[in-house]
């Protein structure tokens, strides 16, 4: 018979037979279910359908049972998919041994018939408690949580005859559906478009896609990995006849409690993409009332150096988190040496002087000391350890210090030890940026960026010094789910994170970068007025900071202009404008000029705002000023791929922005004058600020983090 046949006696269409003929290990796997299944009589579509199901969510690692689960299937004894469901686990919890038949039978429904009688009594039981509620709502109330309860209590109930009998017994209850029955539901306004994300590959983690996550702590709660003790459940892993003893003694070491880790190589700064693996593997930790390490990866010390050492150790506990321990992978080489001496005595591995090139890929020739002697293996134990092991991707006898994770499920197994889980998530990258270390650090040496903390850059370092809070990269870590697909951001996406943490936690400050003198002639008062503004309108709870209101002060040049032009509100010599928080209006009476014809400053009068002078638009200014340096930051690459050659051809290099970075002297107003670095600010009508470390007590410097998404083009 021929494969596409088989795999149609399950009940799949032509295509779905196309489709999973393109996989041939789930192909083998069908045909061996299809000719034991056959054996037992003729299949039925029903029957075909869970014996698929069974072919696709049985883990491999528990295929020895797979003709046991076939045969119950075949002969109809588990007949619908939440008995299948039922039997799947309970192979999983009882792998180890031989399957007990009675507690099997009785875990999963055999030879358990659910009758009419029984779905209608406990169906009317659950429309008679929630019967005001149904009521109320009519036909918008949600059945699915009636189908939920109805299953608690009858687990191996027919869904589609539960279904029907709900849906019959609401109608008895409510009748005939109205006209107000029949509007949909109003759709839910200001819902923010979905950023663009490239999806380039996928692997191994899903996350359904439901409601987004807010927080990291929201969506790792959300996430069904393995429990701990359960590693044997986890698609690939390994059974051996020592595993439930190993996972065993494990437990009673952790007591059962979540551990994760996160294992950085100490050869340069973290970057955005190691934010993601920083929250995934701490903040599951964390959700879990687990605890994470950090283990340095240190296995290259010529690349390695003290600060990033420091950098990564700062970065984890600047997003929030603190590791259980640190430890390295130096401190397990003499294990690590005293394992290999035993896969060498256990015949397991040997000793090959092989060229790195000569070993490469899937089809390297055979190594001539494949077979040599244990002995000979021990004594020249100075060249490269080999695993003598072929794994699924057809790669034979891989370097031993060059582990994946087939060849690390082989390897804990060949030595006899506990072996945690490996899940595998995506990489994601961002568009207008390099993340390599490597191409960095030729940006820094090449002098197109300071260090590795240039705002321009994608390090986490350098986002701290941005003014990105910590708390917005979780949360962006957050809005992409846990998938294994890689994906590839605009950074507009993350910038709408940042946004939405500082429009709440910034205090507001004015700032005048191209300023224009501006002199009260008529000003109500012998000397300055302090004037008290809040830090975040709306939010009383945030306090409130004093500025200064004087005879003269400043505003910015480009919101006065000589002549009036059509859609403009701000100050012309024939209309006013209103200054903000100090309740005055100002008004032209000259505008002085200097010896180069252009306006030097502009003599004014004032007077309280009210109803009847209510001006078109109201403009920051600032008295008293304090000056500082004001660095704006535009893409550091002109295209979104700087290392695509086909959009480049030249490098990366070739692609830098000359105008990345402008540095302007700007006026601030006098709350600024005692901030901290990395406090933060919004610059009103400007954007959002942050105070860099190169300031000074007399001189203060503030980065642009981001801009504001109101206000653009307003005149």
């Amino acid at each position: 018979m021929e494969m596409a046949e088989k795999l149609s006696l399950l009940g799949l269409s032509e295509g779905k037979v196309k489709e999973t003929m393109k996989n041939e290990s789930l192909t083998a796997v069908l045909a061996t279910i299809t000719d034991q299944a056959c054996g037992r009589g003729e299949l039925n579509k029903k029957v075909g359908n869970l014996l698929y199901n069974l072919g696709t969510k049985l883990p491999r690692q528990f295929h020895t049972h797979l003709p046991f689960l076939v045969n119950y299937v075949a002969d109809g004894l588990i007949n619908q998919e939440a008995k299948l469901t039922a039997a799947i686990k309970f192979i999983q919890d009882h792998a180890m041994g031989e399957v007990n038949k009675a507690d099997f039978e009785k875990a999963c429904g055999v030879n358990v018939e659910v009758t009419q009688d029984e779905i209608e009594a406990a169906v009317e039981l659950l429309i008679t408690k929630h019967k005001d509620t149904i009521l109320k709502q009519r036909y918008k109330y949600n059945t699915g949580l009636l189908m939920g309860q109805v299953r608690s209590s009858l687990p191996w109930a027919d869904s589609r005859k539960v279904k029907e009998e709900i849906d019959l017994q609401i109608v008895t209850l409510l009748g005939p559906k109205r006209e107000e029955d029949l509007v949909n539901p109003a759709k839910v306004k200001n819902e923010k478009k979905e950023k663009k994300v490239e999806v380039k590959s996928s692997t191994a983690v899903e996350q359904p896609a439901e409601k987004q996550s807010k927080t990291m702590a929201e969506l790792l709660k959300t996430v069904n990995f393995h429990a701990p003790g359960e590693n044997h459940k986890t698609e690939g892993y390994v059974l051996t006849d020592n595993t439930h003893r190993i996972l065993k003694e494990h437990l009673s070491i952790t007591g059962g409690q979540v551990r994760t880790r996160f294992p950085p190589e100490p050869n340069g700064i973290l970057h955005i993409g190691h934010a993601k693996a920083i929250n995934i593997n701490f903040g599951y930790a964390a959700a879990n009332n687990g605890v994470c390490f950090l283990r340095y990866d240190d296995t290259n010390p010529e690349k390695e150096e003290e600060k990033f050492f420091v950098g990564i150790r700062e970065m984890v506990e600047w997003l929030g988190y603190k590791p259980h321990k640190i430890t390295h992978s130096s401190d397990n080489f003499q294990q690590l040496y005293e394992w290999a001496i035993v896969l060498i005595k256990k015949g397991m591995a040997f000793v090959c002087h092989q060229k790195p090139e000569e070993v490469r890929g899937h089809d390297a020739p055979p190594s001539p000391w494949r077979d040599r002697p244990a002995h000979e293996s021990l004594q020249l134990f100075e060249a490269t350890l080999r695993l003598k092991v072929t794994l699924e991707e057809g790669k034979a006898d891989p370097v031993a210090y060059r582990i994946k994770r087939s060849s690390y499920y082989w390897l804990c197994n060949a030595l006899d030890i506990y072996c945690p889980v490996q899940w595998e998530y995506g990489r994601l990258n961002m568009h207008y940026t390099v993340v390599s270390k490597r191409k960095i650090a030729k940006l820094i040496s090449e002098g197109h960026v300071r260090d590795w903390d240039d705002p321009r850059l994608f390090t986490l370092t350098a986002l701290r010094r941005r003014g990105f809070p910590s708390e917005s990269i979780n949360n962006f870590c957050a809005t992409l789910g846990l998938t294994g697909a890689q994906i590839t951001i605009h950074p507009d996406a993350l910038e709408a994170c940042v946004r939405d943490v500082l429009n709440v936690t910034a205090q507001r400050a004015m700032v005048v970068l191209d300023p224009l003198r501006v002199v009260i002639t008529n000003f109500p008062k012998d000397g300055p007025i302090t004037i008290t503004v809040p830090n975040i309108p709306g939010n009383d709870a945030k306090g409130t900071h004093s500025v200064i209101f004087d005879r003269e002060l400043w505003i910015e040049r480009s919101d006065f202009r000589e002549k009036e032009e059509k859609g403009y509100r701000r100050l012309t010599p024939e209309q006013t404008v209103g200054l903000r928080h100090c309740g005055y209006i100002i008004r032209v009476e000259e505008a002085v000029k200097g010896t180069s014809g252009g306006v030097d400053h502009l003599k004014v009068t004032c007077e309280p705002a009210t109803e009847t002078n209510k001006p078109k638009a109201f403009i920051h200014w600032v008295a008293h000023p304090v000056r500082c340096e004001v660095r704006q930051y535009e893409r550091l690459f002109k295209h979104e791929s700087p290392e695509d050659p086909s959009v480049v051809p030249g490098g990366f290099l070739t692609d830098i922005n000359p105008d990345s970075l402008n540095i302007s002297v700007g006026l601030a107003d006098i709350s600024v004058k005692c901030a901290k670095v990395y406090d933060k600010f919004q610059f009103e009508r400007m954007g959002f600020f942050s105070v860099d470390p190169d300031t000074t007590p007399e001189y203060m410097v503030f980065n642009k983090t981001v801009g504001l998404k109101e206000d653009k083009g307003k005149n």
